[in-house]
């Protein structure tokens, strides 16, 4: 009896850790460049009462096992690094990418990764993201800078940063780098929008956008988040259930220990 009880409580644990990262995706449906986060179940051990036995030929078949489960468990929760929609916003250094690969951005010890391409200008004229990380470019130097007398710029699908210089003059400041990761789903969440590598991620470097399997990067526009609110609700919907119908059985399992207990009466 005690078994459904402590199976019910791994049940309402399983969904709980479940409802904690709907809610963290649906917090961040607005995030840019967010990753939603998946929850897969596990079955915890069985208790064998009989194990199984081969047949014996001429007496009987053979007979198979008798266990019963003790319960679920949370057995992975998945970063899904599908593309989220492109919006158009109209600002310059709004870069959005459209395919494999990620933004790698540096405080000049750590370098991090991200699909958010909000970046701006600091003072120096440098191209940093929102926390003042340098974006790195295709060699991995930092910073890539334009100047601040320079009449315009632009960045083409290939990563190339260019700008007119006081002069008039064609220049040409850096061209991003995208890293590419053979699993992005092992990249580590650190928060403000950042992964970090992991030793399960499969870095295989920097590479030139728009070439040899990148993505191609689209200026003037953001990636959002790939967060969709109705996947979400309905997998809250199946949580909440889930939750309840755990919460039935221990409340059944201690009804009848109530019952047991009222034998002696």
């Amino acid at each position: 009896m005690l078994r459904s009880m402590y199976s019910g409580i791994s049940g309402m644990r399983g969904f709980q850790t479940k409802l904690d990262v709907i809610g963290n995706n649906i917090a961040n449906v607005n995030t840019l460049g967010f990753k939603k986060g998946r929850v897969t179940f596990q079955d915890m051990m069985s208790q064998t009462t009989r194990g199984a036995q081969a047949a014996v030929p001429g007496a009987r078949g053979g007979i198979n096992p008798i266990q019963v489960g003790l319960g679920s468990k949370v057995g992975s929760i998945d970063n899904i690094h599908t593309d989220g929609f492109v919006q158009n916003s109209g600002h310059g250094l709004d870069l959005a990418i459209e395919g494999n690969g990620m933004f790698a951005v540096t405080d000049g010890t750590i370098t991090y990764y991200t699909r958010a391409g909000n970046f701006y200008f600091d003072d120096d004229g440098n191209i940093v993201n929102p926390d003042g990380y340098y974006l790195v470019d295709v060699d991995g130097n930092t910073p890539i800078n334009i100047p601040e007398d320079a009449q315009s710029f632009s960045i083409t699908e290939n990563g190339t940063v260019n700008y007119v210089d006081a002069n008039g003059d064609p220049q040409v400041a850096g061209n991003i780098g995208l890293a590419n990761f053979s699993n992005p789903g092992g990249l580590e969440k650190v928060g403000s929008n950042l992964f970090l590598n992991s030793p399960n991620a499969g870095y295989t470097g920097l590479a030139a956008p728009d070439a040899n399997g990148m993505g191609k990067i689209i200026s003037n526009a953001i990636e959002m988040s790939n967060v969709d609110l109705a996947e979400e609700f309905t997998e809250m919907i199946v949580s909440q259930r889930g939750f309840q119908a755990n919460t039935r059985i221990i409340t059944t399992s201690d009804e009848i220990l109530q019952e047991l207990v009222n034998l002696k009466r």
